[in-house]
């Protein structure tokens, strides 16, 4: 599979988004991100204004459904979504009723591990109820509740690997990575490249860094795509 660099629309303006948005296409960005802050601020308005602007980008709208899978699933497909993302933390019936919409409206179902005991078996057991991706995601709130604890830090690097090997589909690694980091997940098996804090995301008021980020964003994003095909052991 062709590495995919994802842009997480982590902010709370649609007219940033936007700007955001339009920066990171000509900087080379695959797929666009309707980050949650972005959903809880504007929700399926957010989600429409993308795709207005960006007709054939794919769009992934970052629910972390919970609950009524399948309503959320079906409005942000209608809304113009192309991906959708539900927890594994959720009960089994909402996970079936998210992939149920993604079949029903041609959207790709994103099962997210976070905050699981075992991440990995978390991942296969998403992957059996029908997701079509995995994101192996280490939570904002833990990241900073144990740093502030002077803990060592956790990071989705820590069992990645694994993650990849116990599954078929394509898997994506979020939470607290460097650009550095990031940029080198396909060399994991994970070729769902996301960025976003801190290169294009100021990870603390939600709003879109300064400085020459175009340049850099190019930059990771060629970077990114010359690894040419990442090995996966299926798709559906």
């Amino acid at each position: 599979m062709r590495p995919i660099v994802q842009i997480s629309l982590d902010l709370t303006s649609v007219a940033e988004a936007l700007d955001t948005a339009e920066m990171a296409l000509r900087a080379g960005v695959d797929w666009i991100e309707a980050g949650t802050p972005l959903i809880l601020a504007e929700g399926l308005h957010g989600v429409r204004a993308l795709r207005e602007r960006f007709p054939a980008t794919p769009i992934v709208a970052d629910l972390k459904t919970m609950d009524g899978g399948y309503l959320e699933a079906e409005m942000m497909a209608k809304a113009g979504a192309t991906h959708v993302v539900v927890m594994a933390r959720a009960h089994q019936e909402t996970i079936v009723e998210v992939v149920k919409a993604g079949r029903d409206y041609g959207v790709g179902v994103m099962g997210d591990n976070m905050a699981c005991d075992d991440v990995v078996a978390a991942s296969r057991w998403l992957e059996e109820l029908g997701c079509d991706y995995i994101v192996h995601h280490v939570g904002y709130d833990h990241r900073r509740g144990i740093a502030a604890r002077g803990l060592p830090m956790p990071s989705p690097l820590d069992r990645l690997r694994e993650v990849v090997a116990a599954v078929t589909v394509p898997v994506q690694a979020v939470g607290g990575l460097s650009i550095e980091q990031a940029v080198r997940t396909p060399e994991y098996g994970a070729p769902l490249v996301v960025i976003g804090a801190p290169l294009t995301i100021d990870a603390d008021a939600f709003k879109a860094a300064s400085g020459r980020v175009e340049d850099s964003l190019r930059l990771i994003c060629d970077r990114v795509h010359a690894y040419g095909d990442v090995a996966v052991k299926g798709s559906r």
